[in-house]
């Protein structure tokens, strides 16, 4: 599980031990972002389509996949951001997990980001 920043920072130590990654989406921007995202006053500053957020999560996968493990998400985050989910097409993630309710809205947003990147998913 790839929730704190250091497993990303470390992802090629990581990679010798697990046979893939899981990208906690909702921890790991709480962690790189220091911030509670359960806190009101915060909670709607911030979210996975940061910048900081972006760059850890294609640094996982990036890693991952020069050591042939594959990264999948199970965090909130492609649900609640169909650009997020395009992000994370585009930068070479392996799966998707989604809620039933955010499905057709993810798999729509992954459909148009497979067509940028030429291929299926």
């Amino acid at each position: 599980m790839a929730e704190l920043p250091s497993n990303i920072v470390l992802a090629d130590r990581f990679a010798e031990l697990f046979d893939g990654f899981s990208l906690g989406t909702n921890d790991l921007t709480q962690l790189v972002l220091g911030v509670d995202r359960s806190a009101e006053r915060v909670a709607a500053l911030v979210d996975e389509e940061d910048e900081a957020v972006r760059r850890m999560c294609a640094q996982l996968i990036r890693t991952a996949h020069e050591r042939g493990r594959p990264v999948s998400v199970c965090g909130q985050g492609p649900a609640d951001h169909p650009g997020f989910a395009a992000f994370l097409v585009r930068s070479g993630i392996d799966a998707l997990s989604v809620p039933p309710d955010a499905f057709l809205r993810t798999a729509e947003a992954v459909a148009a980001a497979e067509a940028t990147v030429g291929g299926a998913w």
